[in-house]
């Protein structure tokens, strides 16, 4: 063989390597990433049904009241099914399907919010120790969520950034890599809100 065959053929191999290692390093990394997002989804998910489970628990509390009013029980009976009913594959965290699960979510947490308010009303069921018990799980299950939602943005803005880079968004498209979606605040929260003391 001739030296200058000796050498393209030399130049070829090196090249071809270059790519395998460039496409095997990023194709793993972009699987690691997106094992990290699921496991994060996960965990959002935990939370939110531990929730879920704890607002069931304070409903069931509350009705042994029998004056207490039905129509705000309903709703966040109502609420908490719903809320329950839209699952998320982790496959599919598309920004439009962790919307459809952050406003169900929000929904919940506003009939919540609302029973909160009429139970006020209610002493003798305000003053019961399971229900301070309650009121001192669902903040702590709040916090978890939120730490919860922060892991989870923070994973999916790392796999978000790494396969819109190129080359590598050449390559999250070829291998069917898609940008996740964030939980976002709620609307109006950038607004802070008056206080008028009298």
């Amino acid at each position: 063989m001739k030296k200058s065959s000796l050498i393209v053929i030399g130049i070829i191999v090196v090249l071809g390597l270059i790519l395998y290692n460039t496409f095997s390093g990023s194709y793993n990394s972009m699987v690691t990433m997106n094992e990290s997002v699921e496991s994060a989804w996960s965990t959002v998910e935990t939370q939110y049904q531990r929730r879920a489970d704890l607002y069931s628990s304070v409903v069931s509390t509350i009705k042994g009241s029998a004056e207490f009013e039905q129509e705000t029980l309903n709703s966040v009976i109502e609420a908490r099914s719903r809320a329950t009913s839209v699952n998320i594959n982790a496959d599919n965290l598309s920004p439009e399907k962790v919307q459809e699960f952050q406003n169900a979510q929000e929904q919940l947490s506003g009939a919540f919010s609302r029973l909160l308010v009429s139970v006020e009303r209610y002493p003798d069921i305000k003053s019961t120790q399971a229900f301070r018990d309650f009121q001192t799980q669902i903040e702590g299950t709040e916090n978890r969520i939120n730490k919860a939602r922060k892991d989870f943005n923070d994973e999916v803005q790392t796999f978000n950034t790494y396969i819109k880079q190129f080359p590598r968004n050449l390559m999250a498209g070829l291998f069917g890599f898609e940008e996740k979606g964030y939980f976002k605040a709620q609307a109006g929260t950038e607004n802070v809100p008056e206080i008028d003391f009298g």
